[in-house]
């Protein structure tokens, strides 16, 4: 979209985000985090830290695509990866990963993943190394 753009017609890097902010929320959905639950039970993934890695300019006009996908989990938290691509010629335009935790509101205090995720998604688990 045009307000996507700077004066020279290129994409602004924050507009990234909020596209990724997009698909973060389609990929909760998916994950059994829907607006309508989150709001009935004040759960909640709050992003905790975000990495980025602009790999292309994209340009006014440029049709892109969103993937995002949840990467990996911990006991309280987890990492949500997103590619942006321009389909007309494939290039990777945007590398970024999300660390969320789950907060339940009020009051503001961290809460474990749901407990069916360690059997849903138990290969994406963090390994810890074991101490000797």
């Amino acid at each position: 979209m045009f307000f996507d753009t700077d004066c020279a017609a290129v994409v602004h890097n924050i507009s990234y985000l909020r596209f990724i902010e997009t698909a973060r929320t389609l990929l909760a959905e998916q994950l059994g985090m829907g607006l309508v639950e989150m709001a009935r039970t004040q759960v909640y993934p709050v992003v905790v830290r975000t990495e980025i890695d602009y790999k292309k300019p994209a340009v006014l006009g440029d049709k892109l695509v969103v993937h995002g996908w949840l990467e990996s989990i911990d006991r309280m938290r987890f990492w949500c990866a997103f590619e942006i691509r321009r389909p007309s010629d494939g290039a990777l335009i945007v590398a970024s990963r999300q660390m969320l935790a789950v907060i339940q509101m009020p009051p503001g205090k961290p809460v474990r993943l749901p407990a069916d995720w360690a059997t849903r998604f138990a290969h994406l688990r963090v390994k810890r190394e074991e101490k000797a």
